[in-house]
């Protein structure tokens, strides 16, 4: 019907795989507005970069190697000093398509800028391995993350009638979609009839009462859906393209024998 359906994403949905299920749902019309801590940008632009993502953590910790990869942070670092003046998740799209990398149909980000969709990148400085690098710029990071702030409590306060998924961010987008919705209600927009949807392996703190239980105390549907990503996801991406195609069936009919 044309309402706004924001993805927001932990980076671990990226981790396991999901890239490919929500950039799907981009190039349908489904998902209108992306959002992401800042870890999120890390494993999306190493799966543009090499087709894979993640480190062995426990083993790189104890000899200091652990998040040292030099391009990563180059390219990452780099795209957030251009930020400020376009955004953190734009720069980053962008800069993943002008690079000639060998996998950008694997980055969320890249499509987002490829298709003109709002992505927007929330960062906690000090939290990714970027930051531990030399080229890190705090201010370019904060100003960059600063306009998506803005960006994404202009895409909030289009959220009547829509849907809000947190899918797997248990702190940090959660704090962020309560400080935009009040600004956007702030500012009169009505941002209240909408669905919001909590998607994790295990119910957090935060995600319940910041995106589920206060944001829609006055209007609104809430779900928590409890399960891994990998399985969850792709099923209820599975589901609403199986309705779109077929436009007289309701969600809850029952399917055909």
């Amino acid at each position: 019907e044309g309402k706004m359906v924001v993805a927001a994403m932990g980076a671990h949905v990226i981790k396991v795989g999901l890239s490919p299920v929500v950039i799907d749902l981009m190039q349908r019309g489904v998902i209108g507005a992306v959002a992401m801590n800042g870890a999120g940008i890390v494993h999306d632009a190493e799966l543009a970069m090499a087709g894979a993502t993640s480190e062995d953590v426990a083993s790189e910790i104890d000899d200091g190697s652990f998040g040292m990869v030099r391009e990563t942070a180059e390219l990452l670092n780099d795209a957030a000093v251009q930020g400020a003046s376009v955004g953190l998740g734009k720069a980053v799209g962008e800069k993943i398509l002008a690079s000639s990398l060998p996998h950008p149909d694997l980055s969320i980000l890249a499509c987002a800028a490829r298709l003109g969709i709002p992505a927007t990148v929330h960062v906690a400085l000090g939290t990714d391995i970027i930051h531990m690098h030399p080229s890190a710029d705090g201010a370019a990071i904060g100003a960059a993350s600063m306009r998506d702030f803005r960006l994404f409590t202009s895409v909030v306060a289009r959220l009547e009638g829509g849907v809000y998924l947190n899918i797997g961010s248990a702190v940090v987008l959660p704090e962020v979609f309560l400080k935009a919705l009040a600004v956007a209600r702030n500012l009169g927009h009505p941002a209240r009839d909408f669905t919001a949807v909590n998607l994790d392996f295990i119910r957090h703190y935060r995600p319940i009462t910041n995106v589920l239980d206060r944001p829609t105390q006055s209007g609104g549907e809430a779900y928590a859906l409890v399960g891994h990503h990998e399985i969850l996801f792709p099923l209820i991406a599975a589901g609403v393209i199986e309705t779109m195609a077929r436009p007289d069936r309701r969600p809850d009919d029952q399917p055909d024998k």
